[in-house]
């Protein structure tokens, strides 16, 4: 599914850019702006879904029901006119396996922010019966025999390579051992999906996590678990903007490794019972140094908006990427903007650690505080993307960043909410 090639224009200007916050002016927005109004992977799954003949309803506001009866084979290229922009497809190859005994993935797409090979999730579907042929078109996974359990061990606590097990192991022969499992909300969120359909998955210690197969999952009624993503980035656009954000359903358990983070930064929470308030309290913005890791540790996808808060702390701070090889592209723009970064792409191996290095991680030093202004640039991915726009909101200047499109792949409502906000910004459809 294609995203739209749209653009936003930040219009902060002064000594004292607009903060973001409940306080704030009222912004203008395009009228045109309901087309943000849902997570544009959320619609490729439900073309995905479609393509192969699965009735989806809208039965009410943010809720979703599937009907499974008549699902068919789907051609390779509806699959692909669907699937081509994400790399959700991948995690269809279990669940396809076992209804229709084949499975068809197109060249994946996705963020640029590096290799993420799929080959942990091809050697799970091996090791438990499917045989793999890749093509020019992409991938195409059958299971003659069916899928059976197996003992796998995933090289690295992958949250996609764990999900690919789960869904692939669920109906499968026997029992399957899965080692070096991610524990992530999200991956306990889909078992509890799981056991609700009739699934029989036991989380034992060290990262394993056994799956017993079963011959039959039945429907299922499920809220879906927040955005631990959303959240965080939430949060860094209130601290960057020394602005004051509510976030309603966030919860404290799932995110106390960035409550911490974002209190030694300088930022200030309170937890409530329907979600938690984030805010600038005054005062310096102090350095850190973030090592990012699996959960429990501090996630991948929060050092990107935090990276620009930190880029008006006094002092210097350090950021060891060691989840993906390429996730420091977008610190380009913001050295555009005036920023201090300095990215070591071959990390910063003499500095003291917590988290065991990986060969390609990526290390960024940034110097602060600078000011920021205005500049034009265009979003490279998600993350980065948003970070993008609370930057621009922090500038002097009036910015504008093109392909905002990408950055409804993750924030649902994003242009409404910084209306609510009172952001100060123009959309162009």
């Amino acid at each position: 599914m294609a995203l739209p090639s749209s653009s936003f224009i930040a219009l902060c200007s002064g000594e004292h850019p607009a903060s973001v916050g409940a306080a704030s002016p009222r912004s203008r927005a395009a009228a045109n702006r309901r087309v943000w109004s849902f997570i544009s992977d959320v619609q490729v799954v439900r073309g995905l879904l479609e393509v192969y003949g699965v009735t989806v309803t809208d039965t009410a506001t943010g809720e979703l029901s599937f009907d499974t009866s008549n699902v068919e084979k789907a051609h390779f290229a509806e699959i692909d006119a669907h699937a081509g922009s994400s790399r959700i497809p991948i995690l269809f190859c279990g669940p396809l396996l076992h209804r229709l005994g084949e499975a068809r993935i197109p060249d994946l797409g996705g963020c640029r922010i590096g290799d993420r090979p799929i080959d942990f999730h091809l050697d799970a579907l091996r090791a438990m019966g499917a045989i793999v042929e890749k093509s020019y078109e992409g991938i195409y996974i059958t299971a003659p025999n069916g899928l059976h359990g197996a003992d796998i061990t995933l090289p690295y606590p992958s949250v996609g390579a764990t999900e690919q097990v789960l869904l692939s192991a669920v109906r499968a022969k026997g029992t399957t051992e899965l080692t070096n499992a991610a524990i992530e909300p999200e991956i306990m969120d889909l078992i509890a999906i799981l056991q609700k359909m009739g699934a029989i998955i036991s989380v034992e210690p060290n990262r394993v996590i056994l799956i017993e197969g079963v011959d039959r999952l039945e429907g299922y009624k499920h809220r879906a678990l927040f955005d631990r993503n959303e959240v965080a980035s939430w949060a860094a656009a209130a601290l960057v903007t020394e602005g004051d954000i509510f976030v309603q359903g966030a919860r404290q358990s799932e995110l106390m490794t960035f409550l911490n983070v974002f209190r030694k930064v300088g930022g200030a929470f309170d937890v409530e019972d329907d979600g938690i308030r984030f805010y600038h309290p005054g005062g310096e913005l102090k350095p850190v140094t973030i090592e990012t890791d699996v959960h429990p540790g501090f996630m991948t996808d929060w050092q990107q908006p935090l990276i620009v808060a930190l880029t008006q702390a006094r002092g210097v701070s350090i950021v060891h990427e060691t989840v993906y090889e390429d996730r420091f592209g977008f610190t380009d723009a913001l050295n555009e903007m005036g920023a201090n970064i300095v990215v070591h792409k071959n990390g910063l191996p003499d500095h003291p650690r917590r988290v065991a290095r990986r060969d390609f991680e990526q290390a960024a030093v940034i110097t602060g505080p600078t000011p920021l202004h205005a500049a034009n640039v265009h979003v490279p991915d998600l993350r980065g993307g948003f970070s993008y726009l609370i930057a621009a909101l922090r500038a002097e200047g009036k910015s504008t960043i093109s392909n905002v499109g990408i950055i409804s792949r993750g924030y649902e409502h994003f242009i409404e909410k910084l209306e609510v906000l009172g952001a100060d910004f123009v959309f162009e459809a």
